[in-house]
């Protein structure tokens, strides 16, 4: 098995293991392990103006979504939680694919491992 395919096979298993979380959850969310890699929830989806999470998911630039202004926080709360271990609430501008509105929004950001990786669960709440 590649690279490739085993990073698709881990994304799978922690879709499986969230499952309950995220097609529970009040909250827009998504799983990163790489830009290729990722999985988010409907809720997600809706407030960043994907059809659907595989459409997003699908999509090569996930921080794209962030306002140019707000993706610099994202980046580091990003590597604090991969490579620190450090979960963080960042206050983070979205903007909707389709009709370019801004959505305020408060990200919680945690690490998760999965079968011996670090992935990054994202929590977003409008504010």
């Amino acid at each position: 098995m590649d690279e490739q395919q085993h990073h698709e096979e881990l994304v799978k298993g922690i879709t499986e293991q969230m499952k309950p979380v995220l097609q529970n959850s009040g909250q827009a969310i998504y799983i990163y392990l790489d830009d290729t890699h990722k999985v988010c929830n409907k809720k997600f989806a809706d407030l960043v103006g994907y059809k659907s999470a595989k459409e997003w998911a699908d999509t090569e630039a996930p921080l794209s979504d962030v306002v140019e202004e707000d993706q610099q926080s994202v980046i580091t709360a990003y590597m604090n939680a991969s490579e620190k271990m450090l979960a963080s609430s960042v206050d983070v501008k979205v903007k909707h694919v389709k009709t370019g509105k801004v959505i305020k929004t408060r990200m919680i950001i945690a690490p998760v491992g999965h079968a011996g990786h670090v992935f990054t669960a994202h929590f977003f709440s409008k504010i």
